[in-house]
């Protein structure tokens, strides 16, 4: 089968012939039909420091994807061919002490997909069968393509109630955005977000953000005085990993204030952890998404309306991938969808 590989220790993808996976007893076979290109995978292209200690090479990578069950294992009953899946992307050892505990997000030895396991940038990828969300009929498959990013955002975007409440985020960029999305369609009263790309401040317009700043001093506290705030956000979400953006939140906080931080940095910085005591800030770390919790939660809230399509501004054929992971890198853009049917 075809697949984008990571086959050489240096930058780059490959495009190549791979032995078709098989599935185990209790794994499903998956016809991938769309994929969606992630920053992950950009990093692995680019061979930064991160992927150079993280990638086994070679390796198929990509996670994010929707397909269609061809086949599956025996001891497999309630998947069948035909169904239009997706696939968690961390997939789980099921024997620690928080996979027992039903906590399988939490799982101290998940391997990720399309990072230390094969992945979904291929014509067929094999998963377990744990791992495996059926799609309602309704969803787009573009839109199911993105559910894996799309769940990093509900997972974040929900950490802490939002409905009646002031929320700040930092960082525009395709979970931004989407988490952008889902604190208004759950009811927020103000949602501003900060970047410095315009294009994608101009797709948070789209998606009913109230406002849209370019991350600058002394925006935020202008924006409050706007829209007759008086005492801070009461949510933030820090999407960027930028050490002013986390800064300029924590001042721009209400006392009690909850922020949940996606956002990985370059390296470590220092904020002023006074302003965090004082102000009695809860500061909370997401990683992925809650198994199966968040997947549930984003059917439901796609089922009763929200619309992220916005969010996907570019699709390319497979073989077009280059193209696409340029496009990714010019950051004038959403989501780039890969088409492999």
């Amino acid at each position: 089968m075809k697949a984008l590989v990571k086959s050489k220790r240096e930058p780059g993808l490959w495009l190549e012939e791979v032995v078709e996976p098989r599935p185990g007893i209790n794994d499903v076979l998956i016809r991938v039909q769309r994929t969606g290109i992630c920053g992950t995978d950009v990093h692995i292209d680019d061979w930064n420091d991160w992927a150079r200690k993280t990638i086994p090479v070679p390796l198929v990578i990509g996670h994010e994807f929707v397909g269609e069950i061809v086949e599956v294992g025996s001891n497999v009953n309630d998947f069948h061919p035909g169904d239009i899946v997706s696939g968690e992307g961390h997939v789980v050892c099921g024997r620690c002490r928080n996979c027992l505990a039903g906590r399988r997000h939490l799982c101290a030895h998940s391997q990720g997909v399309g990072v230390n396991r094969p992945g979904a940038f291929a014509e067929y990828i094999a998963l377990p069968m744990s791992n495996i969300w059926r799609h309602a009929n309704s969803v787009d498959l573009d839109v199911a393509a993105i559910f894996d990013p799309f769940g990093n955002a509900v997972h974040t975007a929900l950490s802490f109630p939002v409905s009646g409440e002031d929320v700040l985020i930092t960082g525009a960029g395709p979970i931004g955005l989407m988490a952008a999305a889902v604190v208004c369609h759950a009811g927020a009263r103000f949602v501003v977000i900060t970047d410095l790309n315009p294009h994608r401040l101009k797709l948070a317009e789209k998606l009913g953000v109230t406002r849209a700043l370019e991350a600058r001093p002394s925006r935020l506290a202008q924006a409050q005085k706007d829209l007759g705030m008086t005492e801070g956000f009461d949510v933030g979400l820090e999407m960027s990993g930028s050490a002013q953006a986390l800064r300029e939140m924590l001042a721009n906080m209400s006392h009690g204030a909850k922020i949940a931080l996606l956002g990985i940095p370059d390296q470590d910085f220092a904020i002023d952890w006074r302003t965090v005591i004082f102000n009695m800030l809860t500061l909370k770390g997401i990683y992925g998404r809650e198994m199966y919790e968040t997947w549930y939660k984003m059917t439901v809230m796609l089922q009763s309306g929200l619309d992220i399509r916005p969010m996907i501004t570019h699709q390319f054929p497979y073989a077009e991938y280059r193209a696409a992971f340029e496009v990714m890198r010019g950051g004038q853009c959403g989501k780039v969808i890969l088409n492999w049917s």
